[in-house]
């Protein structure tokens, strides 16, 4: 063993709960432990990583991690914490899914390099595809009761709901399903452990009670806390929804961004979470928030570190090039480099008016594109007045000539020109 891994999360705010023996087991020799991420999406978010640290924490203790994706029980559902059954999905999209999240998975942890700890990953459709009903409910169901299952906190709740929604049988027989795959790598991996965030406690533990009444074996559960925001807000959500791993769904400027306007109270949080940063690093970079807290260095290093190993450092350097076209001295080159993407995460919320892409393939001058061809002018009076005053820019270049004509050799990204007003007054032009 390299590390204490308990002493490692421990330190980094990480436990929440953790069954009596964890720590001894795994200071005994090296162990194999899963954690469930059930394939809802094609896409982890910012919210799975905590799971996926702490297996990342585990591997480089020395121990053996497993992901088991949930093509079963993504089928089902699980009821802990949720308000209301959620929708189903079908094998095919299970499968998109489940191999799309392989990939991302790969980012983090180690399956390739043939050491006795290399990670695994496990799809529990695999063995749970073939279960008749009458094995499942001979096999396992009579192992555990139903008293036993309805004192889990996930039960009580929905079944206390003041809206009255009520739990789905297919949602009550959840734990059940998750023992069984606790089970089954407890007999076929030797896996000892079972890992998830605090709200998987009630089901990780029907795990270890179905293998100690069929086995007698021992086996153990670790839950980390849920991540929150300091002002009460849920972690991972903006106003445009989930902040994702794929750089499709979640550009990596957005996904820097987002990481850099956390609160100082998050970022020192944060920065344990999900970097693997030493106490000392850590440490230091509280001082230096302490004593200079508008350089803000723990966004800045927390930013760097999620975002270069999420997507890599080519992207988060010009996630860092794009920012600084909002917020620094950008220049037409720093521009022209954005992708289409990019370009769009960067000026969200921009005004933005179209014009049909004919009108650039003769050359159109800029006043009549400004003030004719668009609002972005009240007049073509004040648009020659703010050239001669030295206040307008297309596409961070100074435009000084009122004759100037805009053709499709001027487009950002083949579709966008930005036009600037003064420092901090922009309007896009889309060519549609």
């Amino acid at each position: 063993m390299t590390d204490n891994f308990i002493e490692e999360l421990t330190w980094r705010g990480m436990i929440h709960d953790i069954s009596p023996g964890t720590e001894e087991q795994l200071q005994k020799a090296m162990t194999i432990a899963y954690v469930g991420i059930d394939p809802t999406a094609d896409s982890l978010h910012i919210g799975h990583l905590v799971s996926v640290m702490m297996l990342k924490h585990f591997q480089h203790a020395g121990h053996k991690p497993i992901v088991l994706v949930g093509g079963a029980t993504g089928m089902i559902g699980d009821p802990s914490m949720k308000s209301a059954e959620r929708n189903l999905l079908d094998e095919q999209t299970l499968e998109h899914n489940v191999a799309c999240l392989q990939g991302q998975l790969a980012r983090f942890l180690d399956f390739k390099s043939g050491a006795a700890n290399a990670a695994e990953m496990v799809n529990n459709y695999d063995w749970m595809k073939n279960f008749g009903f009458l094995e499942f409910i001979r096999d396992i169901g009579k192992h555990i009761t139903v008293n036993y299952m309805m004192a889990k906190d996930s039960v009580k709740k929905r079944l206390s709901d003041e809206a009255k929604t009520g739990l789905s049988f297919t949602e009550f027989t959840y734990q059940l399903v998750q023992a069984t795959d606790y089970l089954h790598l407890y007999r076929e991996k030797g896996c000892r452990l079972q890992m998830g965030g605090s709200d998987q406690w009630g089901n990780i533990t029907t795990g270890t009670e179905l293998i100690r009444r069929k086995e007698g074996g021992e086996a153990f559960a670790l839950t980390c806390p849920l991540i929150t925001k300091s002002d009460g807000g849920k972690f991972g959500k903006t106003e445009s929804g989930n902040v994702w791993l794929d750089a499709r769904l979640t550009t990596p400027y957005k996904f820097c961004q987002f990481w850099l306007n956390v609160s100082d109270a998050d970022a020192a949080k944060y920065i344990k979470i999900f970097t693997l940063l030493s106490q000392y690093e850590v440490a230091e970079l509280v001082k230096e928030q302490a004593s200079a807290p508008h350089l803000r260095p723990l966004q800045k290093r927390l930013a760097a570190e999620v975002t270069c190993m999420v997507h890599g450092v080519e992207e988060y350097n010009k996630a860092m090039e794009a920012s600084q076209i909002l917020f620094g001295n950008a220049t037409t080159d720093n521009l022209a480099r954005l992708d289409k993407e990019t370009f769009l995460s960067v000026f969200e919320g921009v005004t933005t008016f179209p014009v049909e892409r004919i009108l650039l393939d003769a050359g159109v001058s800029i006043i009549e594109l400004l003030a004719t061809h668009t609002p972005a002018f009240p007049s073509k009076g004040d648009l020659r007045r703010t050239i001669q005053g030295n206040g307008l820019s297309l596409n961070k270049a100074k435009l000084t000539d009122q004759d100037y004509l805009v053709t499709a050799a001027d487009l950002v990204g083949g579709s966008y020109l930005l036009v600037q007003k003064g420092k901090k007054n922009y309007t896009i032009i889309e060519v549609v």
